[in-house]
C-alpha cells in the first residue's frame, strides 16, 4: 500500500517543473527534498530542514543543453551537456535504486521518474547534443528496467515534456552562433533558431502539467513513457508511426527476397 506522506527527491528544483512540484508537493502535505545549484532560489517557498530521510519518489530532472548546429556547438559544451543530462542523471539513478532497495522499510519500493523530453525520442535541427544525450539517458532508463529485480518493487517511468514555459529555452541553455554555412535563409536549423526566438511556440502551462505528473506518481503500475503536453504526444506518435514503417517495409523486402530466390 502507498504510504499516505511520501519523500520526494527532486532534482533541480530552481525553476521550472522542479520549483513548481517542490511546491505542490508541499501543499499536498508530503516531504520534498529539494537539490538546486543556487538554494537561494526557494527562499520564501518553502522551510528548510536537514533531517535525512528515505526517499519514495525521485524526479530526476537537471538539464542542461548546448544549442547549436553539430559544427557549433564546441566540444567542452558537448561534454558539458553529456555531464547533466547522462552522467549526472547516471548517478542519481543508481542512488535512487540504493535507497529504494535497501534503505526504504523491505518491499517499499520507490518511483524513479526521469525526465528526458520528447527530443529524446526523436531528433531536430540545432538540438543535436541535447537530443543525443537525453537519447543515451532514454537508452540507459531502458536497460536499467529490465535488469532490476521485479522483488524491489521499484518503478521507472521517462516522463516525456513537451515545450512548456520554463527556463530550459531561456537561461537553461546557451545558445551558439551558426557557422557561415548554415546561415542561409530556409534551413531547418535557421527554422528552429527563429521559433526559439520567437518564443510564443513554447506556451504550454508549467503548473498545469505539474498537477498531471503528481497524479502520474501515484499510479500504482505506470507506463515505462509518458508523453505530456500536445507537441510532445504528437512527436512521439510521429516516431512510432516512422519506426513502424520501416518495420513493415523492411518485413516487405525479406517477403520479396524470399520469393525471388
Amino acid at each position: 500500500m502507498m504510504a499516505t506522506r511520501r519523500v520526494w527527491l527532486i532534482i533541480g528544483a530552481s525553476s521550472g517543473f522542479g520549483r513548481f512540484l517542490t511546491e505542490l508537493v508541499l501543499a499536498e502535505g508530503e516531504i520534498a527534498i529539494a537539490t538546486l545549484r543556487t538554494p537561494s532560489d526557494l527562499v520564501g517557498a518553502i522551510e528548510t530542514n536537514p533531517d535525512r530521510l528515505p526517499a519514495n519518489v525521485v524526479f530526476n530532472n537537471a538539464g542542461y543543453a548546448a544549442v547549436g548546429e553539430v559544427e557549433a556547438v564546441p566540444e567542452e559544451a558537448a561534454q558539458a551537456s553529456f555531464d547533466v543530462n547522462l552522467w549526472g542523471a547516471l548517478v542519481v539513478s543508481k542512488e535512487a535504486i540504493r535507497v529504494f532497495r535497501d534503505f526504504n522499510p523491505s518491499n517499499a519500493g520507490g518511483h524513479l521518474l526521469d525526465v528526458s523530453p520528447g527530443i529524446g525520442f526523436g531528433g531536430s535541427p540545432i538540438l543535436d547534443i541535447y537530443s543525443a544525450s537525453k537519447h543515451a539517458l532514454e537508452g540507459l532508463t531502458d536497460s536499467l528496467c529490465l535488469e532490476i529485480n521485479p522483488a524491489w518493487n521499484i518503478k521507472i517511468s521517462i516522463i516525456a515534456p513537451g515545450s512548456f514555459k520554463t527556463r530550459a529555452h531561456t537561461t537553461g541553455a546557451v545558445l551558439f552562433l551558426a557557422p557561415e554555412a548554415y546561415r542561409a535563409e530556409g534551413l531547418p536549423s535557421q527554422a528552429v533558431r527563429d521559433w526559439l526566438k520567437d518564443g510564443t511556440g513554447v506556451c504550454e502551462d508549467t503548473r498545469k502539467a505539474v498537477h498531471s505528473i503528481f497524479r502520474f506518481s501515484k499510479v500504482e503500475a505506470p507506463p515505462m513513457r509518458w508523453a505530456v503536453g500536445k507537441d510532445s504526444v504528437k512527436r512521439v506518435r510521429a516516431c512510432v508511426r516512422h519506426a513502424m514503417w520501416l518495420w513493415a517495409r523492411r518485413m516487405s523486402l525479406r517477403a520479396a527476397q524470399r520469393i525471388s530466390s
